[in-house]
């Protein structure tokens, strides 16, 4: 059996579970090292990633002994919604952590469903394929752990599928007062996909966001729903029937934050247009949204306010959006990234 220097493992571990723990000794049974990606990184909590990297490292770190943590180190990745960027962020973070460039590397995981396509993308890796030793799933963890209301039964089931330490870990972090949130959200995101439940075919729905930058600021609101309540989002919603897209920005900017600038004013500063599609961008479900990036120049900043679903508009220096990554709603920063160059 061959031993390798590296032995990859790549999963969002929200939370780490038994599962993943075969993963992990599969990695730790075949290499010196082992670095553990740990994605969806730097990004607001959310229904979907409630657990910050750094808190899911604390948790692998609990179900390992002292040997075995020295052997590991993590690698913090973002969503970037592109695969040849992504994959270009993942190899590069293990490049730096290998000890050089002619060693062996494996690639350690399990290819559950369509979900695990990124498995295939780094060719120059061999793969090894962990048995399924535990039937299962984070999403039936999060589950158990939003939707249950008596607490010694949540604790029994997430004891039985988790690491002694990490159920204790898991208790404690359960108690901390942004839980409640997120179960508001949980909720929401239930009753959302329960309501298209009975549609012919999963729904693909379609959505305008509008990017404006004026005197080196951009328009964000806050938001005041159970999903993301309290994140800084793009104004935006869903396209109405009769609508084109450029019109329903529009609209959506105007009901959500009271931005009175003129509609022909708003044409002529529109710069550009790009679609978001990933499949995951959206915890509600297939969501495709329009883009739309106006810029207003130097002018003096108009004045607006929080309206419909936002809580709050407010006028954000550019310069500080680097730092407000993990405020923000789903893939939004990606788009200001996109138009603005945030990370460049």
């Amino acid at each position: 059996m061959t031993t390798f220097d590296t032995a990859v493992v790549i999963g969002r571990f929200q939370p780490f579970h038994k599962g993943h723990a075969t993963l992990l000794n599969t990695a730790l049974s075949r290499a010196h090292r082992v670095v553990v990606v740990l994605g969806s990184a730097h990004r607001a909590r959310d229904a979907k990633n409630p657990f910050t990297w750094e808190e899911r490292a604390a948790m692998i770190g609990l179900a390992l002994n002292e040997a075995d943590r020295a052997r590991v180190s993590y690698l913090p990745v973002r969503d970037l919604y592109d695969d040849k960027r992504w994959q270009a962020a993942v190899s590069a973070g293990v490049a730096e952590r290998s000890g050089s460039a002619t060693e062996k590397i494996a690639l350690v995981g399990f290819n559950k469903d369509a979900s695990s396509y990124y498995l295939g993308l780094f060719p120059t890796w061999e793969y090894i394929a962990a048995p399924r030793e535990h039937e299962v799933d984070a999403t039936d963890l999060r589950r158990v752990m939003f939707e249950g209301e008596d607490e010694d039964a949540t604790s029994a089931l997430l004891a039985s599928l988790t690491h002694p330490k990490i159920h204790h870990y898991l208790r404690g972090w359960l108690r901390q007062s942004f839980v409640a949130g997120l179960r508001a959200e949980h909720a929401s995101i239930v009753h959302y996909k329960r309501a298209w439940k009975s549609a012919p075919f999963e729904p693909i729905f379609v959505t305008v966001d509008a990017v404006v930058k004026a005197a080196g600021h951009v328009l964000l609101v806050q938001r005041g729903g159970d999903m993301g309540k309290g994140l800084w989002a793009l104004p935006g919603g869903f396209l109405e029937p009769r609508e084109r897209l450029l019109q329903s920005a529009i609209r959506e900017l105007r009901e959500e934050t009271g931005l009175a600038t003129l509609t022909v004013t708003l044409e002529a500063a529109l710069k550009d247009v790009a679609v978001f599609d990933h499949p995951d961008r959206s915890q509600r479900g297939r969501t495709l949204t329009h883009a739309h990036f106006f810029d207003l120049g130097s002018t003096r900043l108009p004045e607006v306010a929080g309206a419909d679903d936002a809580a709050l508009a407010q006028w954000v220096p550019v310069e500080v959006l680097a730092g407000m990554e993990e405020q923000i709603f789903e893939d939004h920063f990606a788009v200001l990234d996109r138009f603005l160059g945030i990370r460049t």
